[in-house]
């Protein structure tokens, strides 16, 4: 049986994964009045999710997130297709998604120091 990734790498590939959301949800904000101007969006944990079902071996540096962007939604007079309250609950959503990342990791490094002894 191959061993798979630790799910250490796993969530701070998660952790990396929220940062460039972040980043490009920044960018779409700051593009909001850009005529022409199309929003992007970051992909990670549909490319995660189906890594897992695939049952092969999985490189945690194989599972990158991937910007695109999404084409689908409706542009506006300029052209540009940027919607605040969208981008708005995408950040919120992405911070949360950040928060629990963190806190997964944090406990597990508490439990590693406590294992072997290092005091907090």
């Amino acid at each position: 049986m191959a061993k798979g990734p630790s799910i250490t790498s796993l969530l701070e590939s998660g952790v990396n994964a929220a940062t460039l959301r972040g980043k490009t949800i920044a960018n779409n904000l700051a593009n909001v009045n850009t005529p022409g101007f199309r929003r992007s969006a970051v992909e990670f944990e549909t490319l995660l999710d189906d890594a897992l079902r695939s049952g092969k071996a999985i490189k945690p540096k194989s599972i990158e997130p991937e910007i695109f962007e999404p084409q689908n939604t409706i542009l506006n007079s300029m052209g540009n297709d940027v919607d605040m309250e969208v981008e708005v609950g995408q950040m919120v959503k992405n911070s949360a998604k950040s928060k629990a990342y963190m806190r997964i990791l944090n406990k597990m490094y508490r439990q590693i120091s406590s294992a072997i002894g290092i005091a907090e």
